[in-house]
């Protein structure tokens, strides 16, 4: 980089002039703007080492990840050259499809390999692998000032994100507690919002859902006026990832629960309560009348594509999952909308469940200090701006890139919305499940029944009762209840 370029971009670093003005000045030096933020963010990255932090003091060592196939990671190993040249190690890593991912974490989790040093999770299997004393509590770093860059800011990191990654490993115990274990860090997180298609909107006269029953009345509109094939899409596979989006959003919207934990920290069903039921009732036959006809195999994938495609009129889903399909080929490219989502006519606001990809650290790994170097410089300010500003890393965890004007300026551009979805359900947006051991058996069969509702082979009333009365039997026999 010439002095000229680098003097100009840290004027815009120290705030003497604005995005408009530093891009200008850097075409005229015959700098183009995706240069320009590869540049930016290069000098960015050298300013880190100015705050007196050693970043170079495990220069030479080589530590390796797990990652998953995701726009998170492609934004870090985009950006990993600035890593390697700010702290002198060496990165490698190894890159899976979702489909296999997380078989190849347990595997390597579980056999105590030492081969991985962290990986990316989701917040969710830490419930799983911190108990089991496969990762390491990074509370232990993210409080040693000699080991952790003063300019980290771990309270920049929105609290219910950040809460929702910390557990204190007692079955029932509140997310965030003051005994709680830091599992992981937050890296990228997804709210669950409606996404929709403002063309189809504009050429039915259809106004945006506020509430459980107007989606319901807007989705059987949208699929009887024949503007798409279907009016709402959610998903509905046998698997816990049909009960944590948009279902279990709308549900926590109605102050309902999963679990209920008594005094005594026993645990025992709670999701068949009058609310839940009448929540659970308007839910199936929002999906019988206007969801997808092959309802009972939609996964994140097919409730994506088909708003992309035009065959859904909106989805309930991840807000990142509409952002997506406002793009690439998608036939639905530059025609969808965002707008939050409040389930319950009588709460003020969204409360989405939220899934977050983040980042952990392998207990059987060799290179610990080493690894936190890494893990605080993927989840740091810096990096976030670059990957939010310059890649598509959404939603971010920091409140600084939410304030970030190059950012919001980008997705108030494309994604009409956005923005306004996430800073009004941002508030409420946390994992409203109950941690416990029995997560995921007891979702999977949450959404088993969901689909016996949906094709009618059990009434809502009685699958609520059955369901009960399972996860009460399940969580009695593991020493739960």
């Amino acid at each position: 980089m010439h002095e000229k370029e680098k003097n100009l971009i840290k004027t815009y670093v120290d705030g003497g002039i604005d995005r408009r003005t530093l891009i200008r000045g850097l075409g005229v030096m015959g700098v183009t703007a995706a240069t320009a933020g590869v540049l930016l963010n290069s000098v960015a990255t050298e300013a880190l080492a100015q705050n007196g932090f050693d970043w170079q003091k495990h220069k030479g060592t080589k530590i390796k990840l797990l990652l998953n196939k995701h726009p998170y990671a492609d934004a870090m190993i985009a950006n990993l050259e600035n890593f390697k040249k700010l702290t002198g190690m060496e990165v490698e890593y190894d890159v899976f499809p979702e489909d296999v991912y997380f078989d190849k974490v347990t595997a390597a989790l579980s056999s105590g390999s030492s081969e991985y040093d962290a990986f990316m999770t989701g917040a969710y299997m830490t419930w799983t692998y911190g108990p089991a004393g496969w990762i390491d509590d990074l509370n232990e770093y993210i409080n040693d000032s000699a080991k952790t860059n003063p300019d980290y800011n771990w309270e920049d990191m929105l609290e219910g994100v950040r809460n929702s990654c910390a557990w204190n490993g007692q079955p029932g115990g509140e997310l965030g507690s003051a005994d709680a274990k830091q599992w992981c860090i937050p890296w990228g997180y997804e709210q669950n919002n409606l996404s929709y298609n403002a063309r189809m909107f504009k050429a039915g006269g259809l106004t945006v859902p506020t509430n459980i029953d107007e989606l319901a009345a807007t989705a059987a509109q949208a699929k009887t006026d024949g503007l798409a094939s279907y009016g709402i899409g959610v998903r509905g596979s046998r698997s816990w990832a049909t009960i944590h989006p948009g279902f279990l959003s709308g549900y926590a919207n109605f102050g309902q629960k999963d679990l209920n934990v008594s005094a005594d920290g026993k645990l025992s069903a709670a999701m068949n309560t009058d609310v839940s039921r009448d929540f659970h009732a308007k839910w199936v036959g929002m999906i019988q009348d206007s969801g997808a006809p092959d309802w009972s195999t939609h996964t994140w994938y097919q409730v994506g594509t088909d708003l992309g495609a035009g065959k859904s009129a909106m989805i309930f889903d991840a807000d990142i999952l509409g952002y997506f399909m406002n793009g690439g080929d998608n036939a639905e490219a530059g025609n969808l909308a965002y707008s939050p989502f409040a389930a319950n006519p009588d709460a003020s606001a969204p409360t989405p469940n939220i899934w977050i990809w983040s980042l952990a650290m392998a207990s059987a790994g060799k290179q610990k200090d080493a690894t936190w170097y890494f893990l605080q410089w993927a989840s740091g300010p810096e990096h976030a701006v670059f990957g939010a500003t310059q890649m598509d890393f959404v939603n971010p965890v920091r409140k600084s890139v939410w304030a970030n004007t190059d950012f919001r300026a980008r997705l108030e551009k494309s994604y009409p919305g956005y923005v306004e979805m996430h800073d009004v359900s941002a508030p409420g947006a946390k994992i409203h499940f109950t941690p416990q051991p029995l997560f995921f058996d007891l979702t999977t069969e949450w959404a088993a029944t969901l689909q016996k509702m949906v094709a009618n082979e059990l009434p809502v009333d009685e699958g609520l009762d059955q369901l009960a009365q399972s996860v009460d039997k399940q969580l009695k026999e593991a020493g739960l209840g």
